[in-house]
């Protein structure tokens, strides 16, 4: 299956960079502490949200007087001492599908739940900052996906219509969001196996990043 979009829109965490299983990681490491013990199932509901959604899962969950914000807190400073180490962990076939997009002029924008200060960090400090026209993250917008905002907002900048445009992401909330703007949603699947669900809204299922390379081509 061949796809010539006018645009692509990736998200990053799980797109990008390995980031989701090193966030999972920390989480399983200092939930407990914190009374946090059934976060196998919570986690895999916040993936691809807003830490304003994941913030309300939470509390959900484990309800209204939990320290929450020091939790967090505390997992993020875990995560970017292991990235200040070891470097930012790039999924498989990044820079090549970026070069391949810049060379052939699409245009490339991203569209992440994570705060605009992180991404703009991360993208820096992997040296991949300059590949993106446009950036759309989380704290910039209403809704977290599934709604569509995020990447209505992503194609609105781009100056591409939706269904012009393909959507590069892991989550189902991801490929929720990216289905109900119109868009063209291709998943690379990192944490969480594909659904019917999940076949019937994605325009294509690739292994990795080199096999959505090659569905361009």
């Amino acid at each position: 299956m061949k796809i010539k979009p006018e645009a692509v829109v990736f998200d990053m965490d799980g797109v990008i960079f390995d980031t989701e299983r090193l966030i999972y990681e920390q989480w399983k490491k200092i939930g407990p502490k914190y009374g946090f013990n059934t976060l196998d199932t919570l986690f895999y509901k916040v993936i691809g949200v807003t830490k304003t959604y994941t913030e309300q899962v939470f509390y959900k969950e484990y309800g209204n007087d939990i320290p929450y914000w020091e939790f967090r807190d505390e997992a993020r400073k875990a995560f970017f001492e292991h990235v200040n180490k070891y470097g930012m962990p790039m999924m498989k076939g990044v820079k090549e599908l970026l070069e391949y997009l810049k060379t052939n002029g699409y245009k490339i924008g991203l569209a992440s739940s994570t705060s605009l200060d992180t991404v703009t960090a991360e993208l820096k400090m992997s040296g991949i900052y300059d590949y993106f026209d446009v950036i759309v993250t989380g704290d910039k917008i209403a809704n977290s996906k599934p709604a569509p905002d995020i990447y209505l907002a992503a194609c609105e900048r781009l100056n591409v219509k939706p269904e012009n445009a393909a959507a590069i992401e892991d989550s189902f909330n991801g490929i929720r969001a990216a289905y109900s703007a119109g868009m063209k949603a291709v998943m690379v699947p990192d944490m969480i196996a594909p659904d019917d669900e999940m076949r019937e809204k994605a325009y294509a299922i690739k292994h990795d990043l080199f096999e959505v390379m090659e569905m361009l081509r």
